[in-house]
């Protein structure tokens, strides 16, 4: 129940009970009254001798002192002096006046016979209810005062509630208008100075949260590594070319930082992050020149600038400033190469799918010119898959000159009594003798159905160094392809080979991928088992990024594990990667199988493993990939 209704429910029984007094204080009044009049005439009846014999005169002489209502005299011996005069009950009453019942009788024995009367009351019940009306029609009009007044109260009360209220959700729709306090008076005045407060404590949080808003948004929309838009901005911006202008035209940059992945796994994503943030610096310097250029960072390793306003010719600047960056950067990193470049115009009405495949072509071409080369693509000739077309005819031509070079990196061995090896690393050269990004080579030749004749290629040219180069002692490690392990003809032929070179292959270790060894254990086991049969091992590289499970060490059995270099990375302090290479190397151990950390970097890190019974150690802190002469086949 509102409080309007509690509070008029409580006026009416308040005013019902005062007016259930007055008629009780009326009512005893007129009762006290009749009494007093009953008792007048009883007194004067028992204080006066009457002579009369009739009821006439008796009648005419009580008459004197009360007025009847009724009168009945009756004679004892002589009917004929019988009187009665008046009724018992009165006539013609009001429905008020039965409010205020009244019997004034009485009956008595006299000398000659017995008198029965009712003293008259009318005139007492009419000057009592006519009071008792007079302090009713007071009584409710000031319950009707007191109503309408508490009513106009409670629609002003109700007024300024419902400007509150009104006011409150205009604050939830962070709508600040100025707060109208003289409708929030006098008892209301606390509410006032609440929703004052209120009002300022909400635009201080609304205006601080639109400032952390921005600030996500710039998270969001900003890489965090090289301050570049991110893949969303590019794609809002590939999709408003269906907005520009007839007359707008540009370039579009697609930059593919080809090292990242060596970075990452041999010298750490620490070290990965910086080498894309450089990348960036080189994208910034090399765009100085064209204000209105936006860059993007569109993947883990690819860059996109749009430069507006250009045709293909005039981005040739840009191209080369940014080649020189690139390769002022690389005399400092020592890879490779750094990133290629894809350029390539767009119009007004391109379609965004159109032209991502155009800069990717662009990109791919770039890739196989040698390091950090640019390439620029008017248009595709027809031909979609230009850039794989073309790396297919690289990676044919590479393979048909054995144009492979290989770099040596030892692993260190941490007791005496542990022989370990030293691994080669491959890279490949165009016919102009540039290098070509390794990750990107064998991608495209697995794509290609190409990394059988690449993995052939690597093990001739591996067996052919090591026989022709007396100076190279010791067990060395190559990396081959897991996919070519799982068929049976490399398997065979790698056999054959190594059978013919039994000398050379004792001194052989085949690292393979533990993910792609992990899909077909069976054949896992079997290429393991095959190599032991020759003489030569196998290692298991990228070791725990898989789903690693004892029964991979009790049906592979390999000779050595690589543990993937996340692991290694601040081992003296990640408690979790300590407990995984305890148990690990303690699995190992038991099976005779050799457990090596890779991507050691620092002093600590190197304490560390050694403390935890590691076998062997290789990182840039053990020592630096060198450079091993190949002869050239003839």
């Amino acid at each position: 129940m509102s409080l309007s209704r509690l509070f008029h429910a409580f006026l009416l029984i308040l005013f019902t009970g005062i007016t259930s007094l007055v008629y009780l204080d009326s009512d005893e009044s007129l009762q006290v009254k009749s009494q007093q009049r009953l008792a007048t005439y009883q007194a004067a009846f028992d204080n006066t001798t009457f002579s009369a014999t009739n009821g006439k005169n008796l009648f005419a002489e009580l008459n004197k002192h009360a007025s009847f209502q009724f009168f009945q005299y009756i004679h004892k011996d002589d009917s004929s002096n019988n009187l009665t005069q008046g009724t018992l009950f009165p006539e013609k009453q009001t429905a008020l006046a039965r409010l205020f019942p009244v019997d004034l009788a009485d009956t008595r024995d006299i000398s000659n016979g017995r008198l029965q009367v009712k003293l008259y009351t009318g005139d007492l019940i009419e000057h009592t209810t006519n009071r008792f009306i007079q302090t009713l029609l007071v009584l409710w009009l000031s319950y009707l005062s007191i109503a309408l007044f508490y009513l106009l109260v409670m629609v002003r009360f109700k007024t300024s509630i419902n400007y509150a209220a009104s006011y409150i959700e205009s604050l939830s729709s962070q709508s600040y208008d100025a707060l109208a306090s003289s409708k929030l008076s006098f008892e209301l005045h606390p509410l006032a100075k609440a929703l004052e407060k209120c009002k300022l404590a909400l635009k201080y949080r609304s205006d601080e949260s639109a400032k952390e808003n921005d600030k996500l948004q710039r998270v969001a929309f900003q890489d965090a590594i090289t301050g570049f838009e991110t893949r969303i901005k590019f794609t809002q911006k590939l999709e408003s070319f269906a907005t520009l202008g007839k007359e707008q035209i540009g370039l579009l940059a697609m930059i593919k930082a080809s090292e990242l992945g060596q970075i990452n796994e041999n010298h750490g994503r620490s070290a990965g992050d910086d080498y894309l943030a450089k990348i960036a610096n080189c994208i910034r310097k090399s765009i100085t020149k064209y204000p209105n250029s936006q860059c993007y960072r569109i993947s883990t390793a690819d860059f996109a600038v749009f430069i507006p306003d250009l045709i293909l010719k005039d981005g040739i600047p840009f191209l080369e400033s940014l080649k020189s960056l690139f390769d002022e950067y690389q005399q400092t990193l020592k890879t490779d190469s750094i990133a290629h470049v894809g350029l390539v115009p767009y119009r007004h009405d391109c379609e965004p799918m159109n032209l991502l495949t155009l800069s990717d072509t662009a990109v791919s071409i770039a890739q196989t010119l040698g390091p950090n080369c640019f390439h620029m693509q008017d248009k595709l000739n027809g031909d979609e898959v230009y850039g794989d077309t073309r790396w297919k005819l690289a990676i044919e031509d590479l393979i048909r000159r054995r144009a492979i070079k290989f770099y040596q990196q030892p692993i260190q061995p941490c007791r005496t009594e542990v022989k370990v090896y030293k691994e080669l690393f491959s890279r490949f050269y165009n016919s102009e003798g540039k290098f070509l990004p390794t990750a990107t080579v064998i991608a495209m030749a697995e794509r290609h159905g190409m990394i059988l004749e690449l993995d052939k290629l690597i093990v001739l040219n591996t067996l052919k160094v090591l026989m022709d180069t007396p100076a190279l002692e010791g067990a060395y490690g190559i990396n081959i392809s897991s996919s070519s392990i799982m068929q049976e003809s490399f398997v065979a032929w790698l056999k054959d080979q190594l059978i013919k070179r039994r000398h050379i292959a004792a001194r052989l270790v085949f690292e393979v991928n533990e993910a792609g060894m992990q899909s077909n254990l069976a054949a896992s086991y079997k290429f393991v088992q095959v190599m032991h049969s020759v003489g030569a091992r196998v290692a298991v590289e990228h070791f725990g990024m898989g789903f690693t499970s004892f029964k991979f060490f009790r049906e592979v059995r390999p000779d050595f594990i690589k543990l993937d270099g996340s692991y290694t990375e601040s081992i003296e302090k990640d408690t979790n990667n300590m407990f995984f290479i305890k148990m690990i190397v303690d699995i190992s151990r038991r099976l005779g199988i050799r457990v090596i950390a890779t991507s050691v970097e620092r002093q600590e890190e190197k304490l560390t493993l050694e403390k935890m019974l590691i076998d062997g150690l290789q990182g840039y802190y053990i020592a630096q990939p060198q450079a091993i002469q190949v002869l050239e086949t003839k």
